[in-house]
């Protein structure tokens, strides 16, 4: 055994400092009057279940600058532009890195993401206080992650039912069949499977295949990390997985929104 902490526990004990800072500068109750002035959310979940129903897959593209295993992923870097290539190379949905220390995102890429674009968004984040919750909806995300591996049982249906309450969506994330048992007791229409173990950072598509079989028919399977070629994505069709999250893939290359089209349509 070893006390070295992985690399998710070092982010999350970073992001109850920021809360804390943060906290410092806005309190929940402004922030709940930003959040509640907002107007409603883009249905993330519909977009999905839209594309679904016509056959097609439904992908959501993450704008991503930076990774703790990878490092800079992509120097030229304009949320604004990436949204609109992505809406143009037929995205369902977006996804938009939050985190500061460990990704170099912020919450003005997914502000400015979203207004390049009408696609729904989600707040890709390491969420573990009802703040952060208050902080999605006020920046105008229309969804957000939940990470089994980050949070007690208890707080997972907590800030899942609270999230509902303000009328985010919520992707529940697993990677193990334990923390499946636990997303599954949650009313979410998606479970989102993260290829990328976070505790190594090691991916593999295996994850999601051996995880499959235990997810009932009623919910939308969400492939996340990994996905990198055709193969891949024919890999996951031909086991009825036709949802993904991509990121480092498009991120790499010169026009993002035609790397999507390339791989998917």
């Amino acid at each position: 055994m070893t006390d070295t902490p992985t690399v998710l526990k070092k982010i999350i004990a970073r992001k109850w400092e920021e809360i804390a800072e943060r906290k410092a500068v806005v309190s929940a109750e402004l922030l709940r009057e930003q959040a509640l002035a907002q107007p409603a959310c883009r249905g993330f979940v519909a977009s999905i279940e839209s594309r679904l129903s016509k056959g097609e897959s439904a992908v959501i593209a993450e704008i991503k600058k930076a990774s703790p295993s990878k490092g800079v992923i992509r120097e030229d870097f304009n949320p604004a532009e990436l949204a609109r290539s992505y809406e143009q190379g037929g995205a369902a949905c977006l996804s938009v890195l939050t985190d500061v220390d460990f990704f170099q995102g912020a919450d003005a890429y997914l502000q400015q993401a979203r207004a390049a674009v009408s696609l729904p968004v989600i707040r890709k984040d390491f969420i573990v206080d009802s703040y952060q919750l208050l902080e999605a909806r006020a920046m105008g995300a229309d969804c957000v992650l939940l990470i089994v591996s980050a949070l007690s049982f208890e707080k997972l249906l907590e800030l899942n039912e609270q999230a509902l309450a303000l009328g985010l969506d919520v992707l529940v994330e697993v990677h193990d069949a334990v923390e499946l048992e636990q997303a599954l007791q949650l009313p979410n229409k998606l479970v989102g499977i993260n290829n990328r173990n976070l505790h190594t950072f090691d991916v593999t598509l295996q994850t999601t295949f051996d995880l499959l079989p235990a997810i009932p028919s009623d919910k939308v399977v969400v492939t996340e990390s990994g996905i990198f070629t055709g193969e891949d994505v024919a890999s996951m069709r031909e086991q009825g997985v036709n949802t993904f999250l991509v990121g480092e893939s498009f991120m790499r290359a010169d026009e993002p929104g035609e790397k999507l089209r390339e791989l998917f349509f």
